[in-house]
């Protein structure tokens, strides 16, 4: 019988790469809108799982996908106004 061993090196962080970088750090900051969003609809539709839809939780999961929507389109607004005056 063979034993299948696992390579440590690859799957586990060296030591410098533990933390994450200014640039990592920045873009999770600038994404962050989207994920607290994406968050809040996560959490209107976890609410419903195990009882019927009342109106009002159609409503949260309703208002929680436009904020979801809206989010993606203020980031990409975002990264469009930043990349159109790089090649300008």
């Amino acid at each position: 019988m063979e034993y299948i061993d696992t390579d440590q090196a690859a799957v586990t962080a060296s030591e410098p790469d533990i933390e994450p970088t200014a640039a990592e750090l920045n873009a999770i900051e600038t994404e962050m809108p989207v994920i607290l969003a994406q968050v809040d609809l996560l959490d209107a539709q976890i609410t419903v799982l195990d009882r019927p839809v009342a109106e009002l939780d159609a409503r949260r999961i309703r208002r929680a996908r436009r904020k979801v929507l809206e989010a993606r389109r203020s980031l990409a607004e975002q990264v469009r106004n930043l990349t159109t005056g790089v090649g300008a």
